[in-house]
């Protein structure tokens, strides 16, 4: 079986070829344009962990560009696809809306319409909790009417919707995931848990925002991973277009996350700033729809998790 993931250098993506890789036989196809979001030596360092495992292949390039993506589909013939690149960062789209439009809409549509065009089985792509905006109805529900906050948001809902279209008239296998907040080992520096435990080591101000008064539901890497492995053994049993939330259903405050850090350790010197523009206060994921195709799932401990993350840090980023 021959599956290509995008955005392999990526956090999501990277950890999904690490464990398929070692938990699978699956020869895996990584593609990854190794953008300066944030520090291309973190996503270098993904992609040489990955490089020893001799059925997987690593390609520089952007799914943006539209012959780049018809050679790839072309020449390996994959069973799946998981499309895990995007332009990332909900603050960041306030001032820079044009990468978004360019990645995660014009670039996923390069994607699903190669899905088309090479008669791939089934099409997973990442959508995000984002396009439930300030929705209070917790815990949110995918038939929850959509309504995003901000540009990052509104590109994922685009592409729900493009997966709508495609799965109407061309009969498409396609599975929009909606991740809640991800966390955990080979991270994004620009996630909250990261920032805070880097801010500490490299002598940083770390900016709290809203004076810390969010609710995330915190979604460990290693359930996140396991989850897509289980959807795509029991890919059959999914619908033929549908979006899932992938999340723990266990929302947290950031006060007690950040108190339970500086507890270990991990205190940098804090500056309490106002809700920013695109922020959402609170996000928390109704999972029984996942628990259907996946069975039932035990998720990590978040204290656990956090000690993990942090000796992670010290290990590799020092």
């Amino acid at each position: 079986m021959k599956i290509l993931i995008t955005g392999s250098a990526g956090f999501i993506g990277f950890n999904l070829c690490n464990y398929l890789l070692q938990n699978s036989n699956y020869h895996i196809v990584g593609i990854d344009n190794l953008n300066n979001y944030y520090d291309v030596s973190l996503k270098n360092k993904r992609v040489k962990n990955l490089k020893p495992y001799k059925k997987f292949r690593f390609l520089k390039g952007d799914i943006t560009n539209k012959l780049t993506i018809d050679k790839v589909f072309k020449k390996y013939k994959f069973d799946f696809v998981f499309n895990l690149a995007a332009q990332a960062g909900v603050r960041y789209s306030i001032h820079h809306p044009r990468k978004y439009i360019d990645t995660n809409i014009l670039g996923f549509f390069n994607i699903i319409d190669a899905c088309k065009k090479y008669k791939v089985k089934r099409l997973f792509y990442a959508s995000s909790s984002s396009v439930y905006g300030e929705s209070k109805k917790f815990p949110l529900k995918e038939s929850e009417n959509i309504s995003p906050k901000n540009i990052y948001g509104l590109s994922k809902k685009i592409n729900e919707e493009i997966s709508y279209i495609y799965n109407k008239f061309y009969n498409l296998n396609l599975t929009g995931l909606r991740f809640f907040t991800v966390y955990g080992n080979w991270g994004r520096p620009d996630m909250m848990m990261l920032k805070f435990i880097e801010s500490y080591f490299k002598k940083k101000v770390f900016r709290l925002h809203n004076f810390g008064k969010h609710t995330r539901d915190f979604t460990h890497i290693d359930d996140v991973v396991e989850i897509l492995h289980r959807l795509l053994k029991n890919n059959k049993k999914l619908k033929k277009n549908d979006v899932l939330n992938i999340c723990s259903n266990k929302p947290m405050n950031l006060l007690n996350v950040i108190s339970f850090m500086m507890k270990n350790g991990i205190k940098p010197k804090i500056a309490k700033v106002k809700l920013q523009q695109a922020d959402i206060l609170k996000t928390h994921g109704d999972n029984k729809k996942l628990f259907k195709y996946i069975g039932q799932k035990k998720f990590s401990n978040w204290r656990a998790s956090v000690k993990n993350l942090i000796l992670w840090y010290k290990n590799n980023m020092l």
